[in-house]
């Protein structure tokens, strides 16, 4: 575990000189005190990790040192293999780079390496759309992935849809953009208002295929501390929590409680706490939806392991359709 973390430390400090020890501590998960150790530790091994002060500082190998890896394990040498998803290089105009950087790979490894490595594509393959959908690159998107490599302002149109009474429009900004994200066969880019500061709202996600303009800008600065993995695992748990505006109250069997999390999803169920059982074993919940007429599809398929209590229109809703289907069905029972 230990000489992982060193192998990684020595790497860091050579592809990144000038990494901070507060830095280093965030990309290892471990603290200040621990990188401050490790360095000393390679440097007992002979790696001349040395540590500089000033504004051109923080850790640096020896000038004309650099740490040569000649030994790989086979499932590293797989994972280097299976570092992309092929659809979303192709999208973002990488997949020549990224067969050539594929080829440079292969020659540098062990003949036995390289055939671990190259097995592995043959046995994984990554598909990230979603089924019955099919995959294509927004037309801008190539576009503003150089933006996002080159670090670059954009001025840009976004055809916002309609939604609860508002009227669809178009908005044109100007943006800098930090990141693209693929999440289930769909393009997303995350980035910040410039002027607004550091604050939430400056920070603005848009879908990718409803870009119908883009202009290249200056170039801008980054936030340093942005991490975008992270920033999105906030933003979709945000996001998630915003559509669920509509509060229903059910009484469940125990079989229509355990397959709950399945009808309504995780975001919906998440910390539920039922209340007592009753006589007959059911138990009472209120939980979260996005609107009535989506908690109608999803609470369809407990059938009777679920009855609505409440809000009342819903409930009406479940007694029209339970009407229908004893009028179907009650001739055959």
């Amino acid at each position: 575990m230990r000489a992982a973390r060193l192998l990684r430390m020595a790497l860091l400090v050579q592809s990144s000189p000038g990494l901070t020890a507060p830095a280093l501590a965030r990309e290892l998960e471990v603290s200040e005190r621990t990188v401050i150790r490790d360095a000393q530790a390679l440097r007992d091994a002979g790696i001349p990790v040395r540590a500089e002060r000033g504004r051109a500082g923080g850790y640096h190998l020896a000038p004309g040192h650099r740490t040569r890896l000649t030994h790989l394990h086979p499932t590293e040498a797989e994972t280097l293999y299976l570092g992309g998803l092929p659809t979303a290089l192709a999208d973002l105009g990488l997949a020549q780079a990224a067969g050539t950087a594929r080829l440079k790979l292969a020659a540098t490894l062990l003949p036995s390496l390289r055939a671990a490595a190259e097995s592995s594509v043959r046995r994984f393959h990554l598909d990230a759309p979603a089924w019955f959908s099919e995959p294509s690159a927004p037309p801008l998107l190539q576009d503003l992935a150089r933006a996002v490599r080159d670090d670059r302002t954009v001025r840009l149109s976004y055809a916002r849809p309609a939604r609860e009474g508002r009227p669809a429009r178009t908005v044109d900004r100007l943006y800098e953009p930090y990141g693209l994200v693929l999440k289930a066969g769909v393009w997303y880019v995350v980035g910040r208002v410039p002027g607004q500061g550091a604050r939430e709202a400056a920070w603005r996600t848009y879908r990718v295929e409803r870009l119908t303009a883009l202009q290249p800008g200056e170039p801008f600065t980054r936030v340093a501390s942005f991490d975008l993995a992270t920033h999105w695992r906030a933003e979709a748990e945000r996001f998630a929590r915003a559509l669920l505006r509509t509060p229903v109250t059910l009484r469940l069997t125990p079989e229509g409680l355990r397959r709950l999390p399945g009808a309504l999803g995780a975001a919906s169920t998440e910390g539920l706490t039922p209340g007592p059982p009753g006589p007959d074993g059911r138990v009472t919940v209120t939980v979260p939806t996005e609107s009535e007429d989506v908690a109608f599809d999803q609470l369809t398929s407990l059938g009777a392991d679920a009855e609505v209590l409440a809000p009342p229109a819903l409930r009406a809703r479940f007694t029209v359709h339970a009407r229908a289907l004893a009028e179907r069905y009650g001739t055959d029972l």
